[in-house]
């Protein structure tokens, strides 16, 4: 019988050591979001036209980054432990702000996002951990711990660095730096190894390939490729429409950055307040699966009255539909975790974070042209256009979830008795 490491298990320090690195993960991504523009400005990109093609490139590189590194932190960590790929992405994402906050160029903050695209990774150790710390039954909460651990960063990333950054352009990099070479040194000494030795996995070349390692997730196991396509699809589009939010306010509601920004904070907070306190309850009253699809069910609505909505009152009304469905993260994480064995827990975080990268790189461009196209002149004006598109997306998954069902209850019956 399986079980996880006694130690790690009892650590209420090492789980909030994967809680930490989780959000500085998600706020490395969202505390450069307004203060890049104007750094890059001041490097000499040469005017905000080709300071906006800089910007879009420098996401484009950290998504690519993405893309390539997490299924190689997973699997490496599904060679070599958990620790030390954790800890490692901490002390590299550390040097990688204090890199970015020394550029005296284009080229070193270019070379600074690249090593924060290859840091910020950590995500499919630190998923595989809570699935090795954690029984099967429980997955489901653990992992909307660390989704509320991705929407507190979301919610401060932003705002510290708005705030930061009337001290000094480069003080949030310096802050940032800070944190997260201290989260490293504090892990150092509270994080055990979750991954016992017997149940290491070996290396093969193959596993650190991104497409392969999505490959091996459909053929290994093909009874979720379904889930595969959901995930997919839910991806895109909560991406795309990250990507359309605040432009779409400006043009329907002619809100400012303020008031943009309150809306996201306010859904940070929701989400943050569901994912802590409703995800276990949820899971033990309905199932897993039902709550899945329940939860998406309310993500399309929400979509939906995004798109419909001619006040701004109405918009506000989406939030909390859509913090509720985010409940469906979780669910599907651990519906995911529960399908495959121990020894590959972190080559499947890394499939799971390759999708979100992929999508992270299709997302902005589909549906930014979907909203363009929307408002064009001589074009019929449908501005929610692109939201409508999100909902039918997450339509289409709902019913590709419900004629899919992932072998769980008998892999965990199987495994029970190995």
């Amino acid at each position: 019988m399986s079980t996880p490491a006694a130690p790690a298990r009892s650590s209420r320090h090492a789980i909030g050591f994967i809680f930490v690195t989780v959000v500085l993960d998600t706020l490395a991504m969202g505390l450069i979001i307004p203060v890049l523009p104007k750094l890059v400005l001041s490097l000499g990109a040469g005017g905000l036209a080709n300071t906006a093609l800089v910007v879009g490139g420098f996401a484009t590189v950290f998504a690519v980054m993405q893309f390539v590194v997490a299924p190689v932190q997973g699997a490496l960590s599904d060679r070599y432990g958990r620790r030390p790929i954790i800890l490692a992405s901490n002390i590299g994402l550390g040097l990688d702000y204090v890199i970015m906050a020394l550029a005296p160029n284009l080229g070193w903050l270019l070379a600074g996002r690249v090593l924060s695209g290859l840091a910020a990774g950590s995500g499919p150790a630190a998923y595989a951990y809570l699935a090795d710390v954690t029984p099967p039954d429980r997955r489901a909460a653990s992992f909307g711990l660390m989704f509320a651990a991705q929407a507190v960063g979301a919610a401060l990333g932003p705002a510290i660095g708005g705030l930061l950054t009337g001290v000094d352009l480069r003080a949030p990099f310096w802050v940032a730096a800070a944190l997260s070479l201290a989260n490293a040194l504090y892990g150092t000494f509270v994080l055990p190894e979750s991954l016992p030795k017997a149940r290491r996995a070996r290396l093969d070349w193959s596993h650190l390939n991104p497409i392969g390692a999505l490959i091996w997730l459909a053929q290994t196991y093909p009874r979720l490729a379904g889930m595969i396509a959901v995930a997919f699809l839910l991806s895109l589009a909560s991406l795309g429409v990250n990507n359309i939010a605040v432009i779409y306010a400006l043009y329907r509601f002619h809100w400012g950055p303020a008031q943009s920004g309150l809306l996201l904070t306010a859904f940070g907070v929701a989400s943050l307040g569901v994912q802590g306190t409703l995800i276990s309850p949820t899971a033990k009253r309905f199932g897993e699966r039902p709550a899945m699809l329940g939860a998406l069910a309310l993500t399309a609505v929400g979509l939906m009255m995004f798109g419909l909505a001619r006040t701004g009152l109405v918009f506000w009304l989406a939030v909390p539909l859509l913090a509720l469905g985010a409940i469906s993260g979780p669910m599907m994480a651990s519906i995911f975790s529960r399908a495959v064995g121990d020894d590959e827990q972190g080559r499947l975080q890394g499939a799971w974070s390759s999708v979100n990268s992929m999508m992270g790189l299709v997302a902005p461009a589909l549906f930014t042209f979907l909203f363009a196209r929307s408002i064009a002149p001589g074009a019929p004006p449908h501005p929610g256009l692109a939201f409508y598109v999100a909902a039918a997306m997450i339509v289409a998954a709902i019913a590709i979830a419900a004629v899919s069902r992932p072998a769980v209850e008998e892999k965990t019956a199987i495994r029970t008795f190995v």
